[in-house]
């Protein structure tokens, strides 16, 4: 599986930035795609995720009513769409995959990812 993210850049507080990842390597495979980000000297953290079928989602409380995580298999990406963004949302933004065909979207170990992409820098700033 090979993941390649976009659209990262810089921001001004209360902006909106929409972040996309290219996925190849799927297959036929149930893969649950999430999207974690790491601040600098902070853990890397998970930020939202959506099952393989694209029809379950979950966004971390951090980011709950300002993200949101939406999937098309047609074209083997995953969107994060990022509203009213705040100056403590900059980091490296990283899309990951895990194998599974869980319905339900929810929380993971930085363990459980099977694929990382290389992160795209997202920089909260006025």
């Amino acid at each position: 599986v090979q993941l390649v993210e976009s659209g990262g850049g810089l921001v001004q507080p209360g902006g909106s930035l929409r972040l996309s990842c290219a996925a190849s390597g799927l297959a036929s495979n149930g893969y649950l795609l999430h999207w974690f980000r790491q601040a600098p000297g902070k853990e890397r953290e998970q930020v939202a995720a959506v099952t393989a079928r694209g029809d379950n989602t979950y966004v971390a409380r951090s980011v709950k009513g300002r993200f949101t995580i939406s999937r098309d298999n047609a074209k083997n990406t995953v969107v994060l769409r990022m509203d009213n963004l705040r100056p403590e949302d900059t980091g490296i933004y990283y899309c990951a995959a895990e194998r599974s065909w869980a319905i339900v979207a929810g929380p993971i170990s930085i363990h459980d990812v099977d694929s990382w992409g290389k992160g795209t820098l997202v920089n909260v700033s006025s």
